[in-house]
């Protein structure tokens, strides 16, 4: 069951709009193929009404309105009546399943408690309403009171549910404790059909999903992501790939080369940043980074694991930098079809290092500008330079700047304003190339990129795209300072061209 869109919901800063939460419901079902959803808690707000009204009636439409839950509460039929207007018709009841958030929350006895689940869950039976059970804290539950839990769950086997939910609320199992409990229930109750909810405040999360599927839980409660309250839920994709390399006796449905997709839209929605090494989705997990690792991969894929990225419908790539070997270079001269001699390579290798030294941004794309600046070929010669410049930006008064450009060891001076300090260089630029009689290519795309979570003094990469003639082509410059970068970009245009 895929939790993404209630628990996960629940992770700090992070809401969604109706209209992403059907999105989001229609590709867990439908392209994710997940067995359930949970989507929303009953009487929260006029806009999670609307959210789960609008996913219900799809849901109906297209055959899966069993397969979508809403968290519901013990409070006299309030929850029941709110999803009976939604058009829901699975709810999961939320109960106490400690002594301890029982005595001081709810500050009853256990048999008035039960007593009040089971006036929930008849009005839900009455009312055509399907019930799943939560007990909220049970892990500390079993830990401190299990006597209580045992009698709780006593009580549940005389009720009309189809599940119990059993979640590790505060993330505070251990793998062991996670089996050793499971274990006990399932042997108690084997025909009880249990889901276990892990969360990841210990980053155990992935560890105890797999030792409760061993204990002989039936269901698992997952988000995309890993969101959730705190440090998150058990993260689906990572619980994914661990149950289909590891427990191949277990079939599941999750397509695999959805995860990704799914998982990217979900965090443009949520604005919540997948980390670059997250197991399976992160940028950087399917990237060799040192050289030795990609010679291996030439020699018999001595550094693949199962973990291909292939499943996740994603690319092996070898990272460039001061690590990077010659193995790392080949191979990303062969995805450019480029073939050089050895001699060459430890050039090219030499000067890449160099740019990983300075925390330079190389990439694939700047492979040909470095192999022309290490090796002379013929893309360019560095014949012009940007020698000087002086930006200006003043209240009340036009951008303006003054560049010296040395083409063919001549200096040029020039002096233009513009709508900002970018435009006024390129003014002047362009002021110096028509005295030369000299055409420069068209600007038709300008992209800045800066590191998520960066401070002011972050490295700043522009990429610049430009027409001559019927072809385009790009360069990109990087510095701290915005226009200087998008000047070195410029300078590479000058170059090529």
């Amino acid at each position: 069951m895929d939790t993404t869109l209630r628990d996960g919901e629940q992770t700090s800063g992070v809401s969604f709009s109706s209209n992403e939460k059907l999105t989001i419901a229609k590709l867990l079902l439908e392209e994710l193929n997940v067995d359930r959803i949970e989507i929303a808690s009953t009487r929260v707000s006029e806009g999670e009404f609307e959210a789960v009204k609008s996913i219900c009636e799809w849901a109906s439409k297209n055959g899966f309105i069993q397969k979508v839950e809403v968290l519901s509460f013990v409070d006299n039929g309030l929850s029941i009546d709110w999803m009976i207007k939604t058009g829901a018709k699975v709810q999961n009841l939320l109960t106490k399943g400690s002594l301890n958030h029982l005595k001081h929350q709810l500050k009853k006895t256990p048999e008035q408690h039960f007593e009040d689940v089971s006036k929930v869950i008849s009005i839900a039976t009455n009312k055509g309403i399907d019930t799943n059970v939560y007990l909220e804290d049970w892990s500390n539950g079993m830990r401190n009171s299990s006597d209580y839990v045992y009698q709780f769950l006593n009580f549940l086997t005389t009720q009309n549910i189809k599940r119990i939910l059993l979640p590790d609320t505060l993330g505070v199992l251990t793998p062991s404790e996670t089996y050793k409990y499971i274990s006990e229930i399932r042997l108690k109750y084997p025909k009880m059909h249990i889901d276990f909810h892990a969360h990841n405040d210990y980053d155990l999360s992935v560890a105890n999903v797999l030792e409760s599927i061993k204990a002989g839980a039936n269901g698992l409660h997952l988000t995309i992501n890993g969101m959730g309250e705190r440090a998150g839920n058990a993260p689906l994709a990572s619980v994914v790939a661990v149950i289909n390399d590891f427990l191949p006796e277990i079939e599941i449905a999750v397509n695999e080369k959805s995860l990704y997709s799914v998982s990217k839209l979900v965090e443009t929605f949520s604005g919540f940043r997948i980390p670059e090494n997250k197991p399976v989705l992160g940028e950087n997990v399917f990237t060799q980074t040192a050289g030795i690792h990609a010679d291996g991969d030439s020699k018999n894929n001595l550094y693949f694991n199962d973990l291909l990225p292939e499943r996740f419908d994603r690319k092996r790539q070898y990272a460039l930098g001061k690590t990077s070997g010659k193995a790392n270079i080949q191979k990303n001269l062969q995805e450019l079809g480029l073939h050089f001699n050895d001699e060459d390579i430890l050039k090219i290798t030499q000067r890449i290092i160099e740019l990983g030294d300075k925390k330079e941004v190389v990439t694939k794309d700047d492979l040909p500008y470095i192999i022309s600046d290490v090796l002379s070929s013929d893309l360019y010669e560095e014949k012009i330079k940007v020698v000087s410049y002086v930006l200006t930006h003043s209240k009340g008064l036009r951008p303006s700047t003054t560049i010296s450009v040395s083409i063919d060891d001549k200096i040029v001076e020039e002096h233009a304003q513009g709508d900002g300090q970018f435009d006024a260089f390129m003014n002047a630029l362009k002021k110096v190339y028509e005295n030369k009689e000299m055409e420069l290519p068209k600007l038709t795309d300008y992209v800045v990129r800066i590191p998520p979570g960066s401070a002011s003094d972050a490295l700043c990469e522009t990429v610049i795209t430009w027409q001559k003639g019927d072809k385009n082509f790009k360069t990109r410059g990087l510095d701290s300072d915005q226009t200087v970068s998008a000047i070195v970009a410029t300078q590479k245009m000058l170059n090529i061209i």
